[in-house]
Parts: structure tokens; C-alpha cells; sequence
């Protein structure tokens, strides 16, 4: 193919941008922090603010793990967390509220303000989030009053609902100097938008007065919303689980893919909210583009069982920022566990007269981090994007997006590269998705890009250079690194650090592209530890070089500053941390998980060679069980490496009690999608006896189910722990929380057989082979897994000595 460019023009004015419009609540907190908003971004304490939010359902997971798992969504770039209240979770029985035990919301609240997290509560009184109901209680259908409705008889349930939550967030508020800024009103919501403001209203006469108040911006409502009152969060999901198709990527979902200036997903819903066209609405230019629902997985329906793939996450993630987002807002970040009801089980189901059969406790969501706190290798691709979000959002904040001119005519069309970039006109960042869930994409080859800024064009890079097949990466262009002023590299920024009066900068290799760095030369001296420097027309171009954890371009200004590069290949960026430990900013390089709390490190890995960490700037001290740690030299950090422990897999002797009885016929339920099995199906299920061995030592253990059926359960004395839609991934439980009774009592494995006519989606490859049976049920295997943990003690350093660079 020959080499051809793609272009993309940066030299018309820029839009508007609407300030003191937006209707806030009390913004500003007793230490003078304030939070604003204009038409094209969050500002915190004056400076534009680009946050990532992540969903985390309090009353789905223990309260005694919620701090843990707290940690590691911090670690993992988020900054505000967003909860639902589900109203049925609180008052399941009428007058009767619980806010006790996993149902904590003031606890849970008050941990995330401990830990830094701001939170964005999610109040309904209407949620979904797949519950039953949608959240709402059982009692209030029985009423006869007109739910989600300016009905006065409804509005005073919902009230007492909302003055409850008023009192459990009563000085947790941002203006009180707690964590919470922002309230979502309703959820999915396509009524009067009357009834929208009367729930505002209701919500700060509870006291709910928060910055941010927040609805979905979809589906369109029934009479307009004036500008002001709500700021619209959209979404945009890899494949979703209510689809009423059958087929293996239906055409809607592939839009998450395509760079565009249209928010709103004709996709989201269609099971409530049916087919519908989506497009540029005039109200937008008075809003930023948020997300509150950009898909961290997706949950699987009886009827449609997906299975999600790390870069069909991290891709669409990408693809929200390339398009112009500016709350990267995922649903769900971490899975969990529906709690125990006292009348009937609480997942949405077809029999309570709801869109889809969900699993009755899993809501794993293939999240980043899972049911049991599993780490994710899309959690880990996600990090490295909030990496760069956190140090350069500020920046990026105040850059709208722009497409290219020749955009891909259809989400069909494989052939176009799929760009964009962000500029303010004079600095920016180019985006590129060469990725596309379950289609391949092929490489793009002898590709160029020219970006006309006013008074100038890019052509970046030097040569043309072939996008690889599957690929997504994002460049930047003008970028001041510090006094250095960057033309632009074919390498990703990550983070920076300040060390000694001296800026570290890291950047990530574009795999199978050579990385280049062109500067405009201003009296600037650089050295290149590899590759070739070579001076042109008043510009610095260094290439050839290789990754690695040393520094890979040392930089010198006419001022004296002291800038340097650090190029990590592909598997080293995503093994790269940032956060304070022992007082100071560090960088860390780590494939096990991270956790930072105060002084102490925390690793947890599957695999115990995976338990060592380098840091940068290195501590005092690390030591572990009161020996210290030597540390070697590895590039600019220093590695430490836990003492060794052996790695361990533990086969669980079974039982068969039972084999498969009577085939179960799947019928098609009230909403006409495939109905999942009830109880009483479950007695003629194959039923496996589990034998587990006692808990020794401190890992946590998860026990990993391999099989093929239709839907596996386990039970603990008769108690059902979880269950699975199987989808040709293995069954995992985490053991932990309900040892030492998990070992000792009774563990029941029951698993219905798979009809090879069931109406279902499965994956091609889960589905088994037609030789064996109309209709199959095998355990291929059950072990125990551990994931190993090590945690270490890192000596106190002064703050003064380092700090972290603003944008």
C-alpha cells in the first residue's frame, strides 16, 4: 500500500465556552475548596478538574472488606467512587430502614473520605443497576400510586426515603468537609422533566445540598429541561446483556468503538427503552461531555451471556476520552454479591415483571475488579490511562476534540483508521482505536498524520509507520514538558514526578512502533542514553530508542532545568504505579497488585514471583516481618523482592452425589427472552460434594470452578453463596469470607445441564460439542487458588524533599 496521510484541521475558532449558568449547590468547603463547573469542564479550586469515577455498590460487598477494596480502587486512578441507594436494600419491609452492616452507607461514606475518595451518591428513588425492583421496595407497588411520577402520594414515600439518606450523609457533605459532591436524581429516566426538578428540590430539602447534581442523559424526556438545574452523564457500553438479539456483537454496541461528537448510546437499554436514533442535541454546548456509565465490563442475562476481553474495555474507555469526555465515569469499576433479602431474593428478574433473568447473588459485572476483589488485567490496562488522566487531565481538560477529515463512513468500515485529536489550538493529543471487540482489525500500514494547527502543520511522525493490527494508543503534539517544548512523540505519556528540583517524565512505547521525540531546540541540550540525536532546522530529533526502566533522554534548558525521559516497553508501563507512600510521591513498577496505606506497601499476586516492587524515589528503609529488604538497582528505581514462598494449587477432592435428572425444557418468559431456572429445577441439577482443606497461612483463596452446563450454584449448609451463567469462563469464589465454616461445613456444587437448543447467546467457542449430547453437564476441574500477599514497611521521608508536578 503506498504511504498516504490523514489529516486533520485545528484552525477554526473555538466554541464558546458558557460559565455561570450551571445551577451548583453549596460548592465551596470550610477550607475554602471549591468545585465549579462550565460548559466544558470541572474546575477544582480554580484549575480545570478531569476526574475518573468508578461504581462500587456498597451493599454488595462485606463491610469489613470495604477498605481493602477501597485502597485498590484508589490505586487504580479512580477518584470518585459513585454508589447506588437502592431504596429496596434500606426499607424491604415498609417504616422498617436498615443502614446496618454491608448496608452501611455512612460507613461506607465516611471510608472514602478517610481515603481521599470523593463520592457521587446515586440516590433514585428509581435506580435499575439490576435489582429487583430497580431498587424500589415490593410495599410501594402495592400503594396505588403512579410510580416514578409527580404523584403526591408517591412523593411522600420517596420523602421519607430521601430525608433517610439526608440524615445518613448528614456532615459528609463537600460544604461540610466530607467527600461527597455529587447526587444523581432518578436514573434512565424519560418522563416530564418536571418530576426530575421536584426530586432536586426534595433532595435539598433533605439536606442534600452537594455541588454536582447529575441525571442520565438518556433517553430523551417528554417535555424539555431547562438548562441549568441538571448536568446530563452519558455512557457507552462494549456489548450489553439486555440485547433481545441472540447474535454475537449486534450492530448497535460497535459505535463505542468510533471517535464522535454525538454522546448520548442508542445501545443503552433497549430492553426498557426500545430501538432509537441518537444525535447531536442543541442543549449541548452549554454542557460538558461526562460519563457516569462508560462499561468497566458487563454483567451476563440467562438469555445473553457475554464475555468481555480486557481491550474491549480499555478501547471503548479511550474512545469516550478521544471523543471530548471529561468525567470518564465507568459502571461497573468493582463487582459484588447481592445481599440477602428478607422476603424474597433482590436481582431483577422477568417473574417480578423486569426485562431479564440475572443471576440471583453474582453481580461480578467482569468488572476491573471482580465479585471477590479479583485484579483484572483490564483494571490494570485502565490504571495506566487514569495515570495520565490525573497528571495531564488538567491540561486535557480544556482541549475539545476534534475528527479527522476523512472519518470511517460506518462502524463497519475496518479499512479507515479510527482518530481524533484534542487541542486547544496549540497543544494537543492525538488518539487512535485500531480496535474493534470480536472484529479483527487489520494493520494499518504507511500511515502519516497531518495536524494543521494555526500557523502550522504536524506531519506526524518523520515517516510513515504502520498502526498495528488491535491497537489503540494516544500521542502528544506541543506538549511543554516543564521548559522542554515537545513537537510532539509516537510514544504515550503515563505520569510524571518531581525528584530533587528535577522533573521525571514517563512515557509508554507504542508496541511494534518506533518510539521518536522531536523538540524545538530554544538553547536545549539533550543526550539520549540509546537511539540517535540529531539536530534539524531549529528541532531535536531523537529515535532508535530503547525502552527500559533508566532514564532514556536526559534534557537541559537555558534556564537550568534538568528534564529526563523515561521510555517503558508495553508490559513494564502496565506494571506502573503512582501514589504517596511514606509521605512522598513515588513511582513503582510492579506486576503484582499495589496497595499504598501510609507506610504501608501491600503485594498480592497469584503467581509469588510476581511479589517485587521498584520504586522511585526509593525509601529509607523497606522492610518486611522486622528485616530489612536490601534492594537492587534497577534503571532509576530500586527493586525489592519478597522472600520466596512456593507456589501453591490446591485440587479439591469431589463427590458426586446426584447426576443430572430430568432435562429442564428452557422456556421463553413474560418478556420474551429465555427464562432462567427456578429452585425446583435445581433438584434434578448434577450435585457435587466439595471437600475442602483447612485455611492455612494468610492468602486468600478462591476456588476456581472449570466446567460446562447451563447455570453452576454453590451452597454452603443449604445457603446459596453465589451462582453462574456459564459463558465458557471458569466459576471463581472466593473462600475467605466465609472461612473457617466454608471448610468445615457442608459445600454443595450443583450444576443444571446445557440443551444445545437452548434460545441463548454463548460465546462460539463455549458452546459444547453437538457430538456429545443434545444437552451437557461436565465438571472438567475445581482447585483452590492463592493469591499470595506480602506487606511491607517503608520508612517516613520528608514531604518537603518531593512533591508531584501540576499540568
Amino acid at each position: 500500500m503506498n504511504a498516504h496521510t490523514l489529516r486533520l484541521r485545528a484552525t477554526t475558532p473555538q466554541a464558546q465556552i458558557f460559565d455561570g449558568h450551571l445551577e451548583l449547590g453549596a460548592n465551596r468547603a470550610p477550607d475554602g475548596g471549591e468545585i465549579t463547573v462550565n460548559s466544558q469542564h470541572l474546575m477544582r479550586d480554580g484549575q480545570p478538574w478531569l476526574p475518573v469515577m468508578g461504581e462500587f455498590h456498597y451493599a454488595r460487598y462485606p463491610e469489613n472488606e470495604w477498605r481493602d477494596e477501597l485502597l485498590k480502587v484508589r490505586a487504580g486512578g479512580v477518584e470518585i467512587v459513585a454508589t447506588y441507594i437502592f431504596w429496596i436494600h434500606h426499607e424491604e419491609e415498609e417504616g422498617r430502614f436498615d443502614w446496618e452492616g454491608r448496608r452501611g452507607l455512612r460507613r461506607f461514606v465516611t471510608l472514602c473520605g478517610e481515603l481521599g475518595l470523593n463520592v457521587a451518591a446515586r440516590l433514585g428513588p428509581w435506580c435499575h443497576g439490576e435489582v429487583r425492583g430497580g431498587g424500589l421496595p415490593d410495599w410501594i407497588a402495592q400503594k396505588g400510586v403512579e410510580l416514578r411520577s409527580d404523584d403526591p402520594g408517591y412523593l411522600r414515600y420517596v420523602e421519607r426515603f430521601y430525608g433517610e439518606i439526608g440524615r445518613q450523609l448528614d456532615g459528609l457533605l463537600w460544604k461540610d468537609g466530607g467527600p461527597v459532591v455529587a447526587v444523581q436524581c432518578e436514573n434512565e429516566y424519560g418522563g416530564p422533566a418536571e418530576h426530575l426538578l421536584t426530586l432536586r428540590r426534595m433532595a435539598m430539602e433533605a439536606g442534600l445540598d452537594v455541588p454536582l447534581y447529575t441525571r442520565t442523559g438518556w433517553p430523551e424526556l417528554t417535555t424539555a429541561m431547562p438548562v441549568g438545574p441538571f448536568l446530563p452523564l452519558f455512557g457507552g457500553y462494549a456489548d450489553g446483556f439486555w440485547d433481545r438479539s441472540l447474535a454475537e456483537m449486534p450492530p448497535g454496541y460497535r459505535g463505542a468503538y468510533l471517535f464522535s461528537s454525538v454522546r448520548a448510546d442508542a445501545a443503552i437499554a433497549t430492553d426498557q427503552l426500545g430501538e432509537r436514533i441518537v444525535g447531536l442535541e442543541a442543549d449541548d454546548i452549554y454542557y460538558p461531555y461526562f460519563a457516569c456509565e462508560i462499561g468497566g465490563g458487563m454483567e451476563r442475562s440467562y438469555h445473553r451471556r457475554i464475555r468481555i476481553a480486557p481491550k474491549d474495555i480499555a478501547s471503548s474507555a479511550l474512545v469516550k476520552i478521544g471523543s471530548g469526555g471529561n468525567l470518564q465515569g465507568y459502571y461497573m469499576y468493582h463487582g459484588g454479591t447481592n445481599p440477602e433479602g428478607r422476603f424474597s431474593t433482590l436481582q431483577e428478574s422477568q417473574a417480578t415483571g423486569y426485562w431479564n433473568d440475572l443471576p440471583v447473588k453474582s453481580y461480578d459485572f467482569q468488572a476491573p475488579l471482580g465479585e471477590f476483589g479479583q485484579v483484572r488485567d483490564h483494571y490494570h490496562l485502565l490504571r495506566r490511562m487514569h495515570l495520565f488522566l490525573r497528571d495531564f487531565g488538567s491540561a486535557l481538560a480544556s482541549m475539545p476534540a476534534l475528527m479527522p477529515l476523512t472519518p470511517p463512513a460506518s462502524a463497519d468500515d475496518t479499512s479507515t483508521l479510527r482518530w481524533s485529536a484534542r487541542t486547544n489550538g496549540r497543544s494537543g493529543f492525538l488518539f487512535v482505536n485500531n480496535y474493534q471487540r470480536l472484529q479483527a482489525m487489520p494493520a494499518k500500514t504507511e500511515v502519516q498524520f497531518e495536524l494543521c494547527l494555526p500557523g502550522v502543520c504536524l506531519q506526524v511522525p518523520s515517516a510513515p509507520i504502520d498502526v498495528p493490527a488491535d491497537s489503540f494508543f494516544f500521542w502528544p503534539f506541543e506538549m511543554d514538558l516543564d521548559g522542554a517544548n515537545l513537537v510532539y512523540a509516537t510514544a504515550q505519556p503515563v505520569c510524571r514526578l518531581a525528584e530533587s528540583g528535577e522533573s521525571y517524565f514517563v512515557f509508554a512505547q507504542t508496541p511494534s512502533v518506533p518510539a521518536e521525540f522531536l523538540f524545538h531546540d530554544q538553547d536545549l541540550c539533550a543526550e539520549a542514553a540509546s537511539g540517535v540525536v540529531s539536530c534539524e532546522e531549529g528541532r531535536i530529533r531523537i529515535s532508535e530508542l530503547a525502552a527500559g526502566t533508566d532514564v532514556a533522554i536526559h534534557l537541559w534548558t537555558q534556564e537550568g532545568r534538568r528534564i529526563h525521559i523515561v521510555l517503558l516497553d508495553e508490559a513494564q508501563s502496565l506494571a506502573c504505579w503512582r501514589g504517596t507512600l511514606a509521605g512522598r510521591e513515588r513511582l513503582f513498577l510492579s506486576e503484582a497488585s499495589l496497595v499504598l496505606d501510609g507506610n504501608r506497601l501491600r503485594l498480592e499476586a497469584g503467581d509469588p514471583e510476581c511479589l517485587t516492587a521498584a520504586i522511585f524515589p526509593a525509601p529509607d528503609q523497606v522492610s518486611f516481618a522486622g528485616q530489612a529488604l536490601p534492594g537492587v538497582s534497577d534503571g532509576i528505581f530500586r527493586r525489592y523482592i519478597a522472600p520466596a514462598v512456593p507456589s501453591k494449587t490446591t485440587q479439591v477432592r469431589r463427590e458426586l452425589l446426584q447426576a443430572t435428572g430430568h432435562k429442564r425444557r428452557v422456556l421463553i418468559g413474560s418478556q420474551g427472552v429465555a427464562e432462567a431456572p427456578s429452585d425446583a429445577d435445581f433438584d434434578d441439577a448434577a450435585v457435587w460434594r466439595l471437600h475442602l482443606p483447612p485455611q492455612t497461612g494468610s492468602s486468600r483463596r478462591r476456588l476456581r470452578i472449570e466446567y460446562v452446563g447451563d447455570v453452576a450454584r454453590l451452597y454452603l449448609n443449604g445457603r446459596l453463596l453465589t451462582d453462574n451463567f456459564y459463558n465458557g469462563n471458569e466459576f471463581e469464589v472466593g473462600l475467605t469470607r466465609d472461612t473457617p465454616e466454608i471448610c468445615q461445613g457442608e459445600l454443595l456444587l450443583k450444576i443444571l445441564p446445557l440443551r444445545q437448543d437452548a434460545p441463548i447467546y454463548l460465546p462460539a467457542d463455549a458452546w459444547p460439542d453437538r457430538r456429545d449430547g443434545d444437552s451437557v453437564v461436565a465438571l472438567v476441574g475445581v482447585e483452590i487458588v492463592e493469591d499470595h500477599a506480602v506487606e511491607w514497611e517503608c520508612a517516613a521521608i520528608e514531604v518537603t524533599a518531593v512533591s508531584s508536578l501540576g499540568s
